[in-house]
């Protein structure tokens, strides 16, 4: 049985796609019982509603800010899956916390071994039935900013699902003093 929280919190992933962000967070939130939002799911039912005018801009992201922020304010922890590409994009996160009163942590997903990551790129299968997930060219070509900001950083090279997310607990564990 999942395990709950003592209190609502915003965990914002981000990194790169074929990192193993959303299998972590996934995992992540299945254990603690928390709602997961990912950007990929709610941009796929944008796109598929057919009323979708292309590119998406922000639009994804503002539905996962108000969700989010809906769910912290009723208690639920809240976890972020998206790349979060810029500080712009993870400050409205933290922002969405600010204002639902509760803490946030920021986790970066990352793969050091640039040929494990551009395996996993080529080789996984989308999730989401419909969904064109990003080639290789497209992961390293993303315009993506280093973080400035104090985060946890998961390097997933070389590590299962299982060991990231026991890697992250015992982050965010001593982060936030979580009896887990």
């Amino acid at each position: 049985m999942p395990s709950r929280t003592l209190f609502p919190m915003l965990i914002i992933f981000g990194g790169l796609p074929g990192t193993g962000k959303t299998s972590i967070a996934r995992e992540l939130a299945r254990q603690i019982a928390a709602v997961f939002l990912r950007i990929d799911s709610i941009e796929h039912a944008i796109r598929e509603s057919g009323r979708a005018r292309e590119p998406l801009d922000d639009a994804g992201y503002r539905i996962a800010y108000a969700v989010a922020e809906d769910n912290l304010r009723v208690g639920h922890t809240v976890i972020s899956d998206c790349v979060n590409p810029w500080a712009i994009t993870r400050d409205a996160y933290l922002a969405v916390a600010k204002r639902a009163q509760v803490p946030a942590v920021e986790v970066e997903i990352t793969c050091s071994d640039p040929a494990e990551h551009q395996r996993r790129v080529e080789n996984r299968e989308p999730d989401i039935a419909g969904f064109e997930l990003p080639s290789w060219p497209d992961v390293v070509s993303r315009d993506y900013h280093d973080w400035q900001s104090e985060h946890i950083v998961i390097d997933t090279a070389g590590q299962s699902i299982e060991q990231s997310v026991s890697h992250l607990r015992k982050a965010l564990s001593e982060k936030l003093s979580l009896p887990w």
